[in-house]
């Protein structure tokens, strides 16, 4: 086992804020206590009671890395880390580093199996908290390579969270998440037409409506992006901006503009679509 001295050598060299997110006021107290004493340079710079919070607080502050109870009152950790990977970003910044904090460990195994986030169980101890303050530095270190390198190294794929969060949804409440959608009813001029979602090629969002295309047809649906992701196939269709989903099967190549952005080609249509820097790590050596 490393040393705390150690551990500290490994952090990044601008300071790693996080937030923290339980209901119980005593859980959050002592992972607080935990961390001071694995990482003393972490800054907690803000605790939730519940999920609604660490949602805004994570908008508000936009830290590094999120600490977010499995079960909580309104939102659950799991609807909450959804919410904030939808989050927008700026051309400088990352969204969240996630760890769960859990008393069921059957909840978490898969979403630390996958490498897409790191989880510990109640009440936090000492040596297992130090191996996910390690990982999670590893991972800050790794995107800090990626941003000094572009190209080289790749984060983890959002599509994968995507997955493993819509799971963990689905195991925490198993009635509340939407069926998959196989039609998409949209409007096509004066009417209505029904879609087969294997045939879009893209979805993208406006602030009141979003844009159904097929090789064929443009339609109009008045439902965001952000409901249209949990009602798709997240192996079919990928976001690669906070308005746009695309379907892997269409993705006919990438390239990079002037300013260096990555750019989608579609089959079967001219359009091109622009990758935000969120989702960059999806397309690797790019």
């Amino acid at each position: 086992m490393s040393t705390t001295a150690e551990t500290n050598a490994a952090t990044t060299a601008a300071p790693v804020r996080a937030v923290i997110a339980d209901d119980e006021r005593l859980m959050r107290e002592q992972l607080r206590a935990r961390l001071a004493e694995v990482w003393p340079a972490l800054e907690i710079v803000a605790e939730a009671r519940n999920g609604l919070e660490a949602v805004e607080l994570v908008a508000q502050h936009r830290p590094e890395l999120v600490f977010l109870d499995i079960r909580m009152p309104g939102l659950t950790g799991v609807d909450a880390a959804r919410q904030i990977a939808q989050m927008d970003v700026a051309d400088d910044e990352h969204l969240p580093e996630i760890v769960f904090i859990t008393a069921y460990d059957q909840y978490a195994v898969e979403a630390f199996e996958q490498g897409v986030c790191d989880y510990v169980l109640k009440p936090a101890e000492r040596e297992r908290l130090q191996v996910t303050v390690q990982r999670i530095q590893a991972r800050l270190a790794q995107r800090d390579a990626v941003d000094a390198a572009p190209g080289s190294a790749t984060a983890v794929p959002t599509p994968q969270l995507q997955q493993v969060l819509h799971k963990l949804a689905t195991q925490l409440n198993p009635g509340a998440m939407p069926p998959r959608l196989d039609w998409i009813q949209a409007s096509v001029g004066a009417g209505i037409q029904m879609i087969p979602v294997a045939e879009v090629l893209f979805f993208i969002s406006d602030e009141k409506y979003t844009r159904v295309q097929t090789p064929t047809t443009e339609a109009l649906i008045r439902k965001p992006i952000k409901e249209l992701i949990d009602e798709l196939d997240p192996h079919q269709f990928w976001q690669i901006h906070r308005s746009t989903l695309v379907n892997v099967k269409a993705i006919a190549g990438i390239t990079r503009d002037f300013r260096g952005r990555q750019i989608v080609s579609v089959r079967g249509h001219a359009e091109k679509l622009e990758v935000s820097r969120s989702y960059t790590h999806l397309f690797k050596g790019m």
